[in-house]
């Protein structure tokens, strides 16, 4: 699946019917009779796209956005820092100083442009992933850190940023959501809500049932669908028949596609669909069309699963590499700011790791804390039993 530098193009895929012998070897002059059209693989809709991945900006009839130079500066900077302390929590967890880390590489677009769209009274809820997200509604990145490190539990207060704690079940916040917007309509406010998945979650029963609710309610929420083509290691043909955005209208609100690595586009997108929320028109659902140019998380082996050319495919639809493009062509930016970015983007990295080297090291038993109010019989024993176990390695001498 490609995203092509206008609107994305329709194709047929062919059906994969094998070819018999005797019709490998029969000659014929004719032109051969179209394949039939694979219901798994069906015809691909088109995007919404403002920026083509040359950096071209173009525009469309319904969607259309026009920022200055100086708010084009702050999408670039944005993403760019967002890619940084990314790619130093890789390299943190390599190190061996974080438990787990789940990339956001090549959606950075997807995340700065939604999230940019949301005033300070939206609510989001986000997976595990909405690193550009959270910058955004200004989480300090070591507070993600922290959690992926075990020493909190999330490190910040939803409510100081209007930007949940990160959910790691897939789908469930998306009832979350839709709980909250329907609780800000009981309260006549005008602020909307956001919740992010991905394609993988888009089959949980919670996202459906949230659809259920958000539809009969009206509520005032924006599903924001992350499609980076990989479910863990399923791809998206495996999951749907239908393109995911499509989905919505079997619930009875509308669905768009937008070009996920197209930060203008998706900004511009979930404006609308979120001043749609707010105006009482109830939910909508968007899938930002993207890729996960890293592993689903640094357990993860993509290598085994993804062909190394559909990387390189997507590569060349950087976002930021597209909007640095534009803004170049444009003189909306010189080489002294790129130049105070990058320097910026280092002393960004040096300040989270060295935050998280210096993070304590909580006592193994904390785990067992607060389970309960009161304390109980079952918890104690788990306790005394891990002690136990603790204790077995003392001096190296398990094995």
């Amino acid at each position: 699946m490609t995203v092509e530098s206008t609107a994305a193009r329709k194709t047929t895929r062919s059906s994969g019917t094998k070819r018999t012998a005797s019709s490998a070897t029969k000659k014929t002059s004719a032109k051969p009779a179209a394949k039939a059209q694979s219901p798994q693989q069906p015809q691909e809709p088109e995007l919404i796209q403002l920026l083509t991945p040359e950096g071209e900006r173009i525009h469309h009839p319904e969607y259309d956005i026009d920022l200055t130079a100086e708010e084009l500066r702050g999408l670039y900077r944005d993403m760019v820092l967002s890619r940084r302390f990314d790619a130093e929590a890789t390299s943190l967890q390599r190190q061996g100083e974080l438990g787990l880390w789940a990339s956001l590489l090549g959606q950075e677009a997807a995340q700065i442009g939604s999230a940019r769209a949301l005033r300070d009274d939206d609510y989001v809820f986000p997976t595990y992933r909405e690193h550009g997200v959270a910058w955004c509604r200004g989480v300090d990145p070591t507070n993600l850190l922290g959690m992926f490190r075990g020493v909190n539990n999330g490190g910040w207060d939803p409510n100081s940023n209007n930007f949940h704690l990160y959910t790691i079940v897939l789908g469930s916040q998306t009832l979350h959501a839709t709980g909250y917007a329907m609780g800000v309509a009981k309260d006549g406010a005008d602020s909307a809500v956001i919740a992010y998945f991905g394609d993988g979650a888009s089959s949980q029963g919670d996202v459906n049932e949230s659809f259920v609710f958000s539809a009969v309610y009206n509520a005032p929420v924006v599903f924001f669908c992350q499609n980076n083509q990989w479910a863990i290691s399923e791809p998206i043909e495996k999951q749907s028949r239908v393109p995911l955005y499509q989905r919505a209208r079997g619930f009875g609100f509308p669905g768009v596609r937008v070009d996920g690595n197209d930060v203008l586009a998706c900004l511009a997108v979930t404006r609308a669909a979120l001043e749609r929320a707010r105006r009482g028109e109830g939910p909508t659902l968007i899938e930002a069309f993207t890729y996960r140019m890293a592993a689903h998380t640094t357990s993860d082996d993509p290598t085994r699963y993804r062909r190394d050319a559909e990387r390189e495919e997507w590569e060349a639809k950087d976002p930021i590499a597209r909007l640095k493009a534009y803004m170049e062509n444009e003189g909306h930016a010189d080489a002294a700011f790129f130049e105070e970015l990058e320097t910026e983007s280092e002393t960004l990295g040096k300040r989270v790791r060295e935050a998280v080297r210096a993070m304590p090291v909580p006592e193994h038993t904390a785990i067992f804390d607060n389970v309960y109010a009161d304390g109980h019989a079952l918890v104690d024993e788990e306790r005394a039993e891990f002690v136990a176990y603790q204790a077995s390695f003392e001096g190296g001498e398990a094995e």
